[in-house]
């Protein structure tokens, strides 16, 4: 790997010579501007303002620019003329916990090599150092014409150095949070538990960019002229759901995912809900008022089966006439006879009490 500064570490009256090498790469698939009309690539040509001449790398410099606009001309030698006791060093100030390192300050991220035979010794001694002490060292370097702020740590058998933003370069997080008051239950808490019991863990090596491998495959299309299928749309987003419903229905994904067979009462939580829909022409009916339509609904029936009888049969309605002429008679001559004499009923009744005495 090619270093892309050369320095050395200040540990107390102990200096390392070492090499900085970045640690990390960018895989992102970078595009270029053409023109729509005929594919033509775009360029970005450097211009005077003044005289409006393109101009080389060599003939531009730095300069920095007042509020009115005026520029101020700033050179290398300038820069190199600083009081910068870390310009070509990393200065260790101190060896803190790593839990005490904001991860928002994280930035790009370096390995430092040992730079020649005579560096191996005070290198190693510095690595086992960190090891032991389960620390992480605080350290200033200037790099690309500022000072940073930087962590090492030991990644392996190598010291590696995160960059850190300044302290005041972390902005506030004020007004970020919700502005509603909200309550969690502790049942909603009990699921995202066995969610994240059931995620567990994952090994990082597996991970990749689905993305940028979708992008490839693109490009790889169109190259031989073939087209590809879009993907499904997404319309989950923008919907209201019930947490508790997308959190059980997470969990059983995740065992499902890992093979496992989801539980009797996941899958009872799971069933479908049955749902009421009113048929179109009908009228929704319920309390005494469906009862009187069902009523005059019986009667425009029957009045219909009496003016059509049936052929080769008396008519309905006259069988219908007897029956109910003779039910009121016998109930008639009944309430009759109970009026004219309610004692013999009781008098019968006294003779049987003495026999049975």
């Amino acid at each position: 790997m090619r270093s892309i500064w050369n320095g050395a570490i200040s540990f107390g009256l102990v200096s390392i010579p070492i090499k900085l090498v970045n640690a990390t790469e960018n895989h992102s698939i970078s595009f270029r501007q053409i023109h729509l009309a005929d594919g033509g690539r775009i360029r970005y040509r450097k211009v005077c303002e003044i005289d409006e001449q393109e101009v080389t790398a060599a003939e531009i410099g730095k300069a920095y620019e007042e509020p009115d606009g005026s520029m101020i001309p700033i050179t290398d030698e300038d820069l190199g003329s600083l009081p910068l006791p870390t310009a070509r060093s990393i200065e260790i100030v101190a060896f803190v916990p790593a839990a005490s390192i904001d991860p928002l300050q994280m930035d790009a991220a370096y390995y430092l090599s040992a730079n020649g035979v005579p560096a191996a010794k005070p290198y190693t001694l510095l690595r086992e150092a960190l090891k032991r002490s389960q620390k992480v060292a605080l350290a200033k370097y200037a790099l690309r014409g500022r000072e940073r702020l930087g962590m090492l740590r030991v990644v392996d058998d190598v010291i590696a150095m995160h960059g850190l933003l300044w302290p005041d370069e972390i902005r506030s997080p004020e007004g970020v949070a919700p502005q509603t008051e909200v309550k969690v239950r502790d049942a909603e808490l009990d699921l995202a538990d066995a969610l994240m019991d059931t995620l567990g863990e994952v090994d990082m090596d597996s991970l990749h960019d689905d993305y940028r491998e979708a992008v490839e495959e693109l490009i790889a299309a169109k190259a031989d002229g073939r087209t590809l299928e879009p993907a499904p749309a997404d319309d989950s987003g923008g919907k209201v759901i019930d947490l508790i419903a997308a959190l059980e229905s997470s969990v059983r994904a995740a065992k499902e995912a890992r093979g496992e067979e989801p539980e009797t009462g996941e899958e009872a939580a799971d069933a479908p809900v049955a749902e009421v829909t009113s048929l179109s022409g009908r009228k929704k009916s319920g309390g005494t008022g469906a009862k009187k339509k069902t009523s005059a609904a019986a009667r425009k029936t029957a009045g219909a089966t009496k003016k059509t009888p049936a052929p080769g049969r008396a008519p309905a309605g006259k069988t219908a006439a007897r029956s109910t002429t003779k039910k009121t008679a016998k109930s008639t001559a009944k309430k009759a006879t109970a009026k004219a004499d309610p004692k013999p009923a009781a008098k019968k009744a006294a003779p049987r009490k003495r026999a049975s005495a």
